[in-house]
């Protein structure tokens, strides 16, 4: 229920921008408030939700987006697959009570949270134009760029839960596709949102140019703005 989702941030009249919190496994829409904190702080014209999860986690602690329980390498896709459409009906419904459009989405997820916003960009129209993953992966690796979302990356190299491993790869492959990717590994970091790690995410959201943005620019030779403000 929408009503078991945490809203951290609205600003009064129509929000500049949406940024939706993803959780992980085990654990609450609580659990991401001191980031969304941060991020409202950054962004005071933002609607900023800490989104709960629809399965009672395994462990009887939480929430989960999908069972952990026996899974594997062979499994994991079609378990996140299972979990995809009401997990992009809750974007779409975020979208729809706050007026924002794709363009100004932005998915922020954690651990099984991040697996869930990559996946929603993976060779299917994207619903965010910008998505984060914190210490996650992706099930399956795209084939194909997705030239409307920018995707973000951060990870804890001590993390051993999901390996960093997995950001390296993913980041090298969505290059080589032609997609827009920004990825950081820190070192002595674990599977956790650390206070570095937000201050790299907030550098990163509000300095990074999409590649859309510049192919926009060189269609019409306008100039770039500068992405740091809402």
């Amino acid at each position: 229920m929408m009503a078991d989702h945490l809203v951290i941030a609205r600003p009064d009249g129509a929000p500049a921008q949406l940024m939706l919190l993803f959780h992980g496994v085990g654990a609450a829409p609580e659990d991401m408030v001191p980031l969304g904190e941060h991020l409202a702080a950054a962004y005071p014209h933002a609607c900023i939700v800490s989104v709960r999860a629809p399965q009672p986690a395994d462990s009887g602690a939480g929430h989960q987006w999908f069972s952990v329980r026996a899974i594997s390498e062979e499994n994991r896709a079609q378990r996140v697959a299972q979990a995809l459409p009401g997990f992009i009906d809750t974007v779409r419904h975020w979208q729809d009570a706050t007026g924002c459009s794709v363009e100004h989405t932005a998915l922020i997820g954690f651990s099984q949270g991040a697996i869930m916003a990559l996946e929603s960009t993976r060779d299917r129209a994207t619903v965010a134009g910008r998505v984060v993953s914190i210490g996650g992966r992706f099930a399956l690796l795209p084939q194909h760029a997705n030239r409307d979302a920018t995707l973000f990356f951060l990870h804890g190299k001590e993390d051993t839960v999901i390996h960093y491993g997995y950001t390296v790869t993913a980041a090298e492959h969505i290059v080589a596709l032609g997609g827009d990717v920004s990825a950081d590994v820190l070192p002595h970091v674990g599977h956790a949102i650390t206070a570095e790690m937000i201050a790299l995410l907030i550098e990163r959201l509000q300095n990074h140019v999409p590649q859309r943005t510049w192919r926009a620019a060189l269609r019409s030779d306008a100039p770039i703005a500068p992405k740091g403000g809402d």
